[in-house]
């Protein structure tokens, strides 16, 4: 199977990794695409682990309704600023393309990712543009 983080590789080469290990995510790019694979399917753990502790929900049932009630169609990854494997912040900026009662919508966002125990975290968005 194609993974759904846009990359041209299959799941478990791409985005199976870092959800079986999150020290797999070497970069905040990986993380952000590891994260939409995750909300495509719906894996409320790996959505509130990949999540930093200062910022994360309590519990992931509402993170779980809110993806199983989106068709998640692609991740367009638009900008990122350092992030790399030798940093300890970065940003992503992306787009997340999906079906919401029948509409095509995008969320689009600049988040920030931060090293948390050694391991790429999603901290928040620094913005959020409507669509």
């Amino acid at each position: 199977m194609k993974c759904p983080c846009g990359r041209n590789k299959e799941y478990e080469d791409c985005c199976a990794k870092p959800h079986h290990n999150l020290s797999n995510a070497l970069t905040a790019e990986d993380l952000m695409r590891s994260r939409f694979t995750a909300f495509t399917k719906a894996d409320g753990e790996y959505i509130l682990l990949s999540h930093h502790s200062d910022t994360r929900p309590e519990n992931s049932d509402t993170v779980v309704a809110w993806a199983k009630s989106m068709k998640w169609l692609k991740l367009e990854i638009l900008n990122t600023t350092g992030g790399d494997e030798n940093d300890s912040e970065g940003t992503v900026e992306f787009k997340a393309h999906y079906i919401d009662k029948g509409r095509r919508l995008f969320m689009h966002e600049d988040s920030k990712f931060v090293r948390e125990y050694g391991n790429w975290v999603y901290l928040g968005f620094n913005s959020m543009i409507q669509n």
